[in-house]
């Protein structure tokens, strides 16, 4: 057997959340022995990262020798880690554009993105026109739409975030449009912002406002054209604003890229996906 001298790789999942790059990517695959080795890199969405970071612990688990990174940043970022190799793979919450074509997308799971309020804001529903005059302005007091006196905290996502970009197609407005109080990047945030401010209005990954709500967070989910934001909705096709996650890759991936991305759209993650609140896919 080819020796391979002067290697050693840690165990364990490294989060660097807003750091452009923690560590370098490399790989390694022991042909000999068929053994994964080395250390994988993944990059971008905010959505896609805590989902990957879970496959990586279980992926890890069955591959000793391997370390999985995993670091946030947006799906932009996803996208220009993954053309530069600064990332192996990059993690995008939303389908590929025309001019990213060039990249390979692998989807691991769907989601959506729902509008929520404070658990204890009286309103309980908004139409589309409602929702657009809310962001640009024309409302701005929960009193105009049979709320309490109070003043509207609009709660934005940053440039180069999927869920802005799915938003703003979806209600078919422009990020100059928008009047916000209160500029966010991850999902995270969106949900401590509203959560901690009762007059608040933001819009999040359906997936992780329902696992926040799911342990005592308090923010609802409004409904959507009169369909419920629920991850059965997405699963059945019924609601409106769903989007796929993908890891996505300059190239066809080959060894330990390849076999990441096929764990990761494997059943062995399903109960993760679910765990999650995300709709697992069938291959």
């Amino acid at each position: 057997m080819k020796q391979l001298k002067n290697l050693t790789f840690t165990v364990g999942l490294t989060i660097c959340l807003g750091l452009q790059s923690c560590t370098q990517p490399s790989k390694i695959t022991d042909q000999a022995t068929d053994k994964l080795q080395g250390k994988l890199v993944l990059t971008g969405s905010s959505t896609v990262a805590p989902l990957a970071a879970e496959m990586g612990k279980l992926f890890e688990s069955q591959h000793p020798d391997v370390r999985v990174d995993v670091q946030t940043g947006g799906s932009s970022r996803g996208i220009a880690d993954a053309r530069t190799g600064v990332a192996n793979i990059g993690m995008v919450s939303r389908s590929l554009k025309e001019e990213e074509r060039d990249l390979q997308a692998f989807e691991i799971a769907r989601d959506g993105i729902g509008i929520i309020l404070h658990k204890e804001n009286p309103v309980k529903s908004l139409s589309n026109q409602q929702v657009i005059d809310i962001y640009t302005g024309k409302i701005n007091n929960w009193q105009q739409i049979t709320g309490k006196n109070a003043p509207i905290t609009v709660v934005n996502k940053a440039e180069g975030r999927s869920t802005l970009e799915l938003f703003l197609n979806y209600f078919q407005l422009k990020n100059s449009d928008i009047k916000a109080s209160v500029v966010i990047g991850d999902n995270q945030q969106g949900i401590k912002t509203v959560a901690g401010n009762p007059q608040s209005i933001g819009y999040v990954s359906i997936g992780t406002a329902e696992f926040s709500i799911n342990n005592g967070v308090p923010i609802k989910l409004l409904p959507l054209n009169g369909v419920t934001a629920t991850t059965e909705n997405i699963q059945n096709g019924t609601f409106p604003l769903s989007r796929p996650l993908n890891l996505v890759t300059k190239t066809q991936p080959q060894g330990l890229d390849q076999a990441f991305i096929e764990f990761a759209q494997s059943p062995q993650v399903h109960d993760i996906v679910k765990k999650q609140d995300f709709v697992p896919i069938s291959k």
